[in-house]
């Protein structure tokens, strides 16, 4: 296993791919994904934290992805995950500790101690890892459609 940083030419497929997945995984759908959206926001993101947008490769293959980024909120510096991903068949395999892990080290490197994200409260898998991760909820947002979690980077050492 390794961790790639994402190339826009080479990987634009794949990582529609595995956002499209994560809409239908989170709201049951993915009607409101906008490819050529997505496709131009993380090219600006990633101009801004090339090390935040990363796919997880097995023997070359992509099987998991990461977007973070740091942004303010409520007048502090936070690092926000817009995505943790792997593919359906490596769920629940132990491999979102290495990107968790990853994910804690491009915070610190950023220096943050808090960070964020949204997670449906229907999707139960993720809000498990991200509970046993040491993560809390914070709010609901979006009229209750996602739930905010928040994280301490020292907590997850």
């Amino acid at each position: 296993m390794n961790l790639q940083k994402i190339d826009i030419d080479k990987h634009r497929d794949v990582i529609i791919s595995f956002r499209r997945d994560s809409f239908k995984v989170s709201f049951g759908t993915d009607q409101d994904f906008d490819e050529d959206e997505y496709v131009r926001w993380v090219q600006n993101q990633s101009a801004l934290f090339p090390d935040g947008f990363i796919l997880l490769m097995e023997q070359g293959v992509p099987i998991g992805q990461l977007e973070l980024t740091v942004k303010d909120y409520e007048d502090s510096k936070i690092g926000y995950v817009n995505l943790y991903y792997l593919i359906p068949e490596r769920r629940g395999s132990g491999l979102g500790n290495k990107l968790h892990q990853y994910s804690l080290q491009f915070f610190r490197t950023h220096g943050v101690s808090e960070y964020h994200l949204r997670v449906s409260p229907s999707n139960h898998q993720a809000l498990g890892f991200y509970r046993r991760n040491g993560m809390t909820v914070l709010k609901r947002e979006l009229d209750g459609k996602v739930l905010r979690m928040m994280g301490r980077v020292e907590d997850g050492l």
